[in-house]
């Protein structure tokens, strides 16, 4: 669909909406079934939606871990006159190499090619070190880290979850455990796979109670989900690439449900990409395992050739995600119900509430 500009997938949201804590009890969350085909809507919750699966369908989790890739770090002085400065935040985003990584640097215009970075802990002594290597757009650098015995777990001891910016509260300690699906496995996204926050192990044992398969596909989130989009108009978004992988496993079970014509349900955005970037390289029904990495941007117009049914959380205005889910069930669709939404005080964004369109 051409013409159509970032703007168009605007909407009104309040701030008190924008969710800052989960809810009491995982899974005690408000649910809005959308039927695409109509656009009508009706206002549910999480515990109905093992009742809204049928026999026979496929249910597509995302099992990518988030990893505490919020750092904090300061300078070393390159001039013996040169004045200390304050900590440095670096956000990883995407390894690039035996111990390089992309990452995000605020305040960035201080941090230059060839600086090093110590990273300390609380009390002082400095576990990590890194070099600048290159220097990109919106605060993006490239950084190597000096070999550690066991780099991610000095992650775990110094790093910090990477809650979105929309929080405005530091991590806590419960965010290690509720900012991760309970099928959390392959370690390495920075930003979780929101739509899975929702699922309790007692869910997941309903829903394969009822006759749906459940397989896991892993997309590590990235720079590529959270980034603003910084141009007008829908045909000039670029996304930066997000790696996945699909194991044989999963190969071989989604090709039996494309075969045998059964809706394939994806559980959040980032299994879709993964499953619609799986898609178009092998014909749906002979995939074949693999990994990769996927700057696939999806957006009204777009032909969906595995995903027949989506439960997301509601996404923020102007983004890539709000096009995503607008290609699927309808710009118009997907704008009244957000307006319903808003209207009957559900809980925005990666801590809130959901909808199932279908």
């Amino acid at each position: 669909m051409t013409g159509l500009r970032v703007s168009d997938f605007d909407f009104d949201l309040p701030e008190e909406l924008i969710a800052q804590q989960p809810p009491a009890q995982r899974g005690q969350s408000r649910m809005l079934v959308l039927d695409r085909a109509t656009g009508a809507f009706r206002d549910s919750s999480f515990a109905e939606f093992p009742a809204l699966l049928n026999p026979g369908d496929l249910l597509v989790l995302n099992d990518s871990r988030v990893i505490p890739a919020r750092l904090f770090a300061r300078r070393t002085l390159r001039r013996e006159k040169e004045k200390p400065t304050g900590r440095i935040e670096v956000m990883l985003t995407e390894p690039a190499g035996e111990n390089q990584w992309r990452a995000l640097v605020r305040p960035g215009r201080k941090v230059a090619i060839g600086e090093r970075l110590v990273f300390p802990a609380p009390s002082g002594e400095i576990l990590l070190e890194a070099d600048v290597l290159e220097r990109g757009l919106y605060g993006e650098r490239l950084i190597e880290f000096h070999p550690v015995d066991d780099f991610f777990a000095v992650l775990d001891r110094i790093g910090h979850i990477p809650l979105p910016r929309y929080i405005h509260r530091p991590d806590e300690t419960a965010d290690r455990e509720r900012y991760q699906t309970v099928y959390a496995h392959e370690r390495g996204s920075v930003a979780a796979p929101t739509a899975g926050l929702h699922f309790t192990p007692q869910v997941l044992e309903a829903i394969q109670a009822r006759g749906v398969e459940i397989a896991t596909v892993t997309l590590h989130v990235g720079l590529g989900t959270f980034a603003p989009l910084r141009v007008e108009r829908v045909d000039e978004v670029k996304l930066h690439r997000e790696r996945y992988s699909l194991s044989a496993a999963t190969a071989d079970t989604l090709n039996r449900a494309a075969n045998e014509n059964r809706r394939i349900v994806a559980v959040g955005t980032t299994s879709v990409r993964t499953l619609e970037s799986v898609a178009q390289k092998f014909k749906p029904g002979h995939l074949q395992p693999h990994s990769g990495a996927t700057e696939i941007f999806i957006s009204p117009g777009y032909e969906f050739r595995l995903v027949r049914a989506l439960l997301t959380n509601f996404h923020l205005p102007q983004s890539s995600l709000m096009m995503l889910v607008s290609a699927f069930a309808g710009r118009e669709n997907i704008l009244a119900a957000y307006r319903h939404a808003v209207e009957a005080r559900y809980r925005f964004f990666s801590y809130g509430d959901c909808m199932f369109s279908r």
